[in-house]
């Protein structure tokens, strides 16, 4: 063997080495050889379907008041004609999205060992763990004022207001076709042109107020978004490239790190025009199609998903607004829009807090079924917590479905139930949507 051969042999053995275990990851993340195991639930463990609750991206636990936000699409055809979070841009928007409110504590369940069965407690007295699919977990539709934009929905974050503490305000990513662009010339101008809308709603309401539109240069294609105030949010831009091959060898390819994460800081928040009084800089470059944002263990940390990655990271907010990457943890699917679930109930024995995500356990096939509303799209929702001395952290599986309970999963939140209802054991409502689900639904997990 000459050296010439001897040499690149040993390149060649170097390379495996090197790529060989991103190539398993992203086997794993694709899931070709995966067979869906849909979780078996028990009695009283769900799945309980949010009804009205159609294509909602992302879903938010606001605990001070103990309620779920989320933004929807509303029709079912919508979605699969236009959603340039898809890369579907083939018609104008034909719908018009909404923002609801899901109540996951109309009634409380809980179990009964003396009588062996799951019962509710709703107003003051039993009832029989029937009623509770049909009058808990109940969706209310918000109505808009101020607002008669077309609405195309994404990510979204809700924070208090700092002013009134029985109030929030609610930021959603609405993916608008551009005005500016021509069938005729083509390359003058993208087909769409996102924006954020910021709302105002006070709680048990059933309102909410637009305040103002935000769309700036850098927001190009916009994901999902975490505020620190009313006046300063973070959004993801999750492809460089809006469609086409480019954007398809950004899903593919590990090494394709062009998407970003943008800070924005509004100096007025009653602006009467969507460019007016804010300044916006890149705070992150170079992580693969960056997706999800998420509030993380306190005020200045940030959980960030790379979707076909099937990683989240955890990032600090540095004094000039930029964020800085500390930690990486992956996992067996895609990765999307992250939630952190503080266990009110942590003790020194058992705190459950900990990272929640959800992702496609088959993504390999999202390019036939992401065309198709009758298709199915098998899912997981995934669950990390540090390990014992916080050296790392430990991942474990909360659900799966093969995609015939929900469509996809996008984004998973815990709703904590109380100790004493379920005999001490640690147990919380996971709510699950998708960006092509047709309901949201609640299963209850054991943490």
């Amino acid at each position: 063997m000459g050296l010439l051969s001897s040499a690149f042999l040993g390149l060649f053995a170097v390379l495996v080495a090197v790529l060989a275990p991103t190539v398993i990851h992203l086997i794993r993340v694709g899931g070709p050889f995966l067979t869906p195991n849909p979780t078996v639930l028990g009695a009283g463990q769900g799945p309980i379907v949010i009804e009205d609750t159609i294509h909602c991206e992302d879903v938010h636990h606001y605990r001070p008041a103990d309620l779920l936000f989320t933004a929807c699409e509303d029709l079912k055809a919508t979605r699969f004609d236009w959603f340039p979070g898809l890369g579907h841009l083939d018609t104008k928007a034909a719908g018009r999205g909404s923002i609801h409110v899901v109540d996951p504590k109309v009634c409380d369940l809980f179990y009964n060992a003396t009588r062996g069965a799951y019962y509710t407690v709703w107003s003051g007295g039993i009832l029989t763990s029937s009623i509770l699919y049909s009058q808990t977990f109940k969706s209310t539709r918000l109505t808009f004022e101020n607002f008669e934009s077309g609405f195309v929905t994404h990510g979204i974050d809700v924070i208090e207001d700092p002013e009134r503490a029985d109030a929030v305000y609610i930021f959603a990513i609405n993916h608008l076709p551009n005005p500016e662009y021509s069938p005729s010339a083509p390359t003058s101008a993208p087909k769409a042109r996102s924006q954020i809308e910021l709302f105002h709603h006070i709680l048990r309401s059933t309102t909410v107020q637009h305040v103002r539109s935000i769309r700036h240069e850098l927001i190009q294609t916009p994901n999902d978004i975490t505020a620190d105030s009313p006046s300063s949010f973070y959004v993801t831009n999750d492809h460089y490239y809006r469609a086409g091959l480019l954007r398809l060898i950004e899903d593919l390819w590990p090494f394709a790190k062009w998407s970003n994460i943008i800070h924005v800081q509004l100096h007025e928040l009653q602006a009467e025009h969507a460019t007016s009084a804010l300044t916006a800089s890149v705070a992150h470059a170079g992580l693969w199609n960056n997706n999800g944002l998420g509030h993380a263990r306190h005020p200045a940390e940030l959980i960030i998903s790379s979707a076909m990655g099937g990683e989240l990271y955890l990032a600090t907010r540095d004094e000039n607004n930029t964020l800085s990457v500390h930690t990486t943890i992956p996992f067996d699917t895609t990765t999307d829009n992250p939630s952190y679930y503080v266990d009110p109930f942590a003790s020194d024995v058992h705190d459950a807090s900990g990272l929640v995500v959800a992702g496609i356990s088959q993504a390999v096939y999202m390019p036939q079924t992401m065309h198709d509303p009758d298709a199915v799209d098998a899912l997981q929702v995934w669950y990390a917590k540090p390990t014992r001395g916080g050296t790392g952290w430990e991942t474990r599986l909360l659900f799966e479905d093969d995609g015939t309970r929900i469509r996809t999963g996008s984004a998973a939140v815990l709703v904590p139930v109380e100790p004493e209802r379920v005999e001490g054991v640690k147990k919380a409502w996971l709510f699950v949507t998708g960006f092509l689900s047709e309901n949201m639904i609640a299963v209850q997990v054991e943490l």
